[in-house]
């Protein structure tokens, strides 16, 4: 009885328009339109002044760095994985076994001159060496084709020979420092790599009997693309904030000291993550710094930088990244400076 009493003075308390007593909606909290006002304004806002915070100096040469590096790997990053997929598909692994020497110390000198049939970036070694590892071939020997591939193609070395004219020594040094820096990583990896550094991403591997070819390699082709490609935009999109937050005037500071613009030059390749085929072009603008770390540029930006980081964590594992990629600065650094030296 006592309920019932109590119900009816709640439906009371409701007006004959919807509303309580108190003038808000039934069922509704007293704050109701304030929320309303929220959704309505918050949006609206946050559109319109980030809307012009992406109009600024800054923003729009943030977003111009990052669309440029992108656009300029991902042809490459497309070839490279349909070669992956291509390999993986359509080469038996047998053919791997002939073409490499059976001793790893001498299957790691001849995979990093294979890198010269390969005219693309650093975003297609990547997932080609992967394909390597995945048919058989030593670990040793897929990461010194890795790093030569995208520093002594024809296409890289003819740039180069463009960007600085009347200078063939140029071309020559970069093609000895960037072979050299190959075969030593590859060695290196052969005396003191450990197997769990290598986490390689399960993929689809190898032609399957009974199994169409053309459906592996788009299978494959695929999943390398895809997955290679996120990583890709990471790393674009670190390149373009350094680009950004780093003033042009630092670059006079070390420019003057010839160690120091070594150094500063071979971590600026690391950030600005230009592509192989055009990094001689912003080396040979870089009229500054010594003939020696413009070399280390070239040598060690196709090897180490952002993208390629991003892409090799993504490939093989954070482990292998980190380890890889800070032995292969030092002895690209090593490289550069003995042959620089010594041609330059």
């Amino acid at each position: 009885m006592q309920r019932t009493e109590e119900r009816a003075e709640e439906a009371e308390a409701v007006d004959a328009d919807g509303t309580a007593g108190d003038g808000t909606a039934a069922g509704w909290p007293r704050w109701w339109p304030l929320l309303f006002l929220g959704a309505a304004t918050v949006p609206g806002a946050v559109l319109y002044f980030g809307g012009r915070w992406m109009e600024t100096p800054a923003m729009q040469a943030w977003r111009t760095v990052c669309l440029a590096v992108t656009v300029q790997a991902l042809p490459f990053l497309l070839l490279g994985t349909a070669l992956s997929g291509a390999i993986n598909a359509f080469v038996p692994a047998r053919v791997f076994s002939r073409v490499l020497p059976r001793r790893p110390v001498l299957a790691v000198p001849v995979a990093g001159v294979a890198g010269v049939v390969l005219p693309g970036c650093e975003c297609a070694s990547v997932p080609v060496a992967n394909s390597l590892i995945g048919r058989g071939v030593t670990p040793a020997a897929a990461f010194a084709f890795l790093l030569s591939a995208p520093s002594i193609n024809p296409v890289v070395l003819t740039a180069t020979a463009v960007a600085f004219p009347g200078h063939p020594a140029v071309v020559a040094a970069r093609l000895l420092a960037s072979l050299g820096t190959a075969a030593v990583m590859g060695w290196l990896w052969l005396w003191r790599g450990r197997a769990e550094w290598l986490r390689p991403v399960v993929r689809h591997s190898g032609h399957q009997v009974g199994g169409s070819r053309w459906r592996e390699f788009r299978v494959g082709f695929q999943h390398d693309f895809l997955h290679a490609g996120g990583f890709l935009v990471v790393g674009a999109m670190a390149a373009a904030t350094f680009n950004v937050a780093v003033p042009r005037s630092v670059l006079d500071v070390f420019s003057g000291s010839p160690w120091l613009s070594v150094l500063f030059l071979a971590g600026l390749a690391i950030v600005l993550a230009v592509c192989s085929e055009a990094d001689a072009f912003v080396a040979a603008s870089l009229s500054g710094f010594s003939p020696v770390s413009r070399l280390a540029f070239m040598v060690v930006g196709p090897m180490v930088d952002l993208k390629l980081i991003a892409l090799q964590a993504g490939t093989f594992g954070r482990a292998f990244a980190v380890r890889f990629s800070a032995a292969t600065v030092v002895v690209a650094v090593l490289s550069s400076a003995l042959i620089g030296g010594a041609l330059l």
